[in-house]
């Protein structure tokens, strides 16, 4: 048989992990192509070269085109694609996940599926907001109370410290001009959070669409997620950069997110919370090795039925059936 023409695609294990990956790269009114394994981006200034494999999220602006070949190219990869605009963000594609196995995605499945594993999560989902607190005792309707309360403190706290005028959270979809420049740079860093928790998601292999304290929309376990971050992550970075009166608030926005997500690993960090919300003692360090080896396996398995919960693939059973 011939060869197939081009170049051969990566395999899984010569992919860089989700959590070591650069969080996300934001172009507009460019054209993004691909050279080999490198995704392109030109505009009038020239070109510049984007290692594919080591991108977590490429977030798309206004005037950008894109050919056949970067998009199979960020498919191989297992990189997200998101495209964002004047109608805020819009989640179009992703690649492939980066892991073979669907150990996370059968975990987050089975406990999303039964009324009280879903709230054991979703309370461990509000615990990582009050950290040394108890609050296993603490209702729903209590734990959205404090976090409501922990979120208005925030932004109290943070306006006196950056002498901001805020006047409460205030914004239109549809008009991100049509806004105080604290409000503008609150929805441009949140954008950028979106794009690459939404990118680690997929590419552990989970659902974005089944949320745990979110629920109904395809990007319920991405709000989920990003929630953990916005008090002490893109509120004061939103202040700093009100304060400062930037004269492109979305510009300025992506590039202060983009530098405090990697000097603070937060790739790493996402990757590990998802982890140890949905696997139940599989959070200790010692087990990381481990749990990456584990999501990179290429086994497949037949569910059995009620007796047994699973068997070997690529079997035939016509002798046992009969």
């Amino acid at each position: 048989m011939s060869q197939i023409p081009g170049i051969r695609p990566p395999e899984l294990p010569e992919l860089v992990r989700a959590r070591d990956r650069l969080t996300f790269i934001y172009l507009e009114r460019s054209i993004v192509s691909r050279d080999a394994n490198a995704i392109t981006a030109t505009d009038e200034r020239g070109t510049v070269h984007i290692p594919a494999a080591s991108l977590g999220a490429l977030l798309l602006g206004p005037g950008t085109t894109v050919t056949q070949q970067a998009m199979v190219l960020i498919a191989e990869s297992g990189s997200t694609v998101v495209w964002v605009g004047e109608q805020g963000v819009r989640y179009y594609c992703h690649g492939r996940s980066l892991a073979k196995s669907s150990k996370l995605l059968e975990a987050q499945a089975r406990l999303v599926s039964t009324t009280r594993s879903r709230l054991r999560v979703a309370k461990a989902m509000y615990s990582l907001r009050f950290p040394g607190e108890d609050t296993s005792g603490n209702t729903m309707q209590q734990l959205r109370g404090k976090e409501g309360t922990r979120i208005r403190q925030a932004y109290a706290e943070n306006a006196k410290r950056t002498g901001v005028d805020w006047r409460g959270r205030s914004y239109k979809v549809d008009d991100f001009d049509d806004a105080d420049p604290i409000n503008q740079a609150l929805s441009a860093l949140n954008i950028s959070l979106y794009g690459v928790v939404h990118s680690v998601i997929v590419s552990l292999g989970c659902s974005p669409g089944l949320g745990f304290i979110h629920t109904g929309n395809e990007r319920s376990f991405v709000f989920d997620i990003a929630d953990l971050y916005k008090a002490d992550f893109t509120i004061p970075l939103a202040f700093n950069l009100a304060s400062e009166q930037q004269d492109d608030m979305g510009s300025a926005a992506r590039r202060l997110i983009r530098e405090a997500m990697r000097s603070g690993k937060f790739m790493q960090r996402c990757a590990a919370d998802i982890r140890s919300l949905l696997l139940e003692d599989d959070s200790a360090p010692e087990l990381e090795v481990e749990f990456e080896d584990e999501l990179s396996q290429d086994v497949v398995h037949l569910w059995a039925g009620m007796n047994e919960e699973r068997i070997a693939a690529g079997v035939n059973y016509q002798e046992a059936a009969k």
